[in-house]
Formats: C-alpha cells, sequence, structure tokens
C-alpha cells in the first residue's frame, strides 16, 4: 500500500516517487489490465497508458479512500475509453439468454485462475467488458449502462451470453469434470 508521503511527492511531480509508487503497484494493475486485454502486449500497453494518466491526475487523488481503490478505477475507466475510442463497444442485438450458471465441485478442483482468465479472455471485447465490470469489479447493470453507454437490458443480455459461452468452453475444456457433475444430479 502507498504511504500518503510517497503520493504526496507523485503530486509533486518527483520522478523517484513516482517509479516507487510503479514499483509497489504494477504487479497488482498488470493483473487488472490482464483482465481486459486480448494479449500480454495489450495489457502492457494499458499498464504504461494508465500510469502515464495516473501521474498526470495524481493531484486530484484527495486521501479520501482507498488510494489502490481509487488508482483501479482510474485504470479500468481508461481501459474502457480505449475500447470505446475504438469503437469495440456494441450492442450484441442477442436476447437474453437463461444461463444456468455451473456449480460443478470437480469443475472448480479442475480449473485454475490462469485456465479461467485465459477462457475470459477468448470472450469478444463487449462480453469481457460487461463480465469483468459485473463479475470482477462488481459494477451494477446500471453502472455498467452508464460506463459503456448502452442500455441495462443489453448489459444483462452481454452478461448472460458471456456466462453462456463461458459455461460452453469450460465443458470442452474440462468434459470429463463436467460429465461427472452433471450425472451426479
Amino acid at each position: 500500500m502507498a504511504s500518503e508521503e510517497l503520493i504526496r511527492a507523485c503530486q509533486k511531480g518527483s520522478q523517484k516517487a513516482q517509479g516507487e509508487l510503479y514499483t509497489l503497484h504494477y504487479k497488482k494493475m498488470y493483473g487488472v489490465c490482464m483482465y481486459y486485454a486480448k494479449d500480454e502486449t495489450e495489457a502492457m500497453d494499458f499498464l504504461q497508458d494508465g500510469f502515464f494518466h495516473l501521474f498526470q491526475k495524481i493531484e486530484k487523488y484527495s486521501f479520501k479512500g482507498s488510494f489502490e481503490g481509487w488508482m483501479r478505477r482510474l485504470f479500468v475507466n481508461l481501459i474502457l475509453q480505449s475500447f470505446r475510442s475504438k469503437k469495440m463497444l456494441y450492442p450484441t442485438g442477442i436476447e437474453t439468454i437463461e444461463s444456468e450458471m455451473f456449480s460443478s465441485e470437480n469443475i472448480i478442483d479442475e480449473i485454475t485462475t490462469k485456465d479461467l482468465l485465459d477462457i475470459i479472455k477468448e470472450l469478444s471485447p463487449q462480453y469481457k467488458l460487461v463480465f469483468n465490470l459485473y463479475a470482477i469489479e462488481g459494477y451494477s447493470h446500471k453502472e455498467i449502462s452508464v460506463k459503456l453507454n448502452i442500455s441495462e437490458g443489453t448489459s444483462k443480455s452481454n452478461l448472460s451470453r458471456a456466462r453462456a459461452l463461458l459455461k460452453e468452453k469450460v465443458m470442452k475444456q474440462f468434459p470429463e469434470s463436467y460429465r461427472m457433475s452433471s450425472n451426479g444430479r
């Protein structure tokens, strides 16, 4: 966690302090970037842009609430802005699909965090963004609709479709575990 003294030094433009802050937080922020990136190169681009933007905006941090939370929101908003500027956010036109999420101890035992992140990366940009914002960042569909400039229904539909696709991909990647859990119902 960054100390108030370190943050204040960054607010005054100290490059040494900026380097220390980067060293303290780059791994965690790289992880955040990987949630949204299609590959490691894009994640590194998000990371570098995020820290550049952070150091431009750090004077706005008011020491109310968690610095890490403030920094994470700044990174996520910058990533969303990048997707908006590339016009990668658009409604899918797919109606809401009722998707029963799997709850299998066998699958949970088999799948690793890396496996799950790799599967999530395969989602289309709009599905991945809605899924990450809802499931990882904890935003409501109303908040997502505002951030992405889509309707709440589109947010719900995209989440439902993302879940269905994730379930399908997990079933393909771990067929034995899924079969065992389905037969046991």
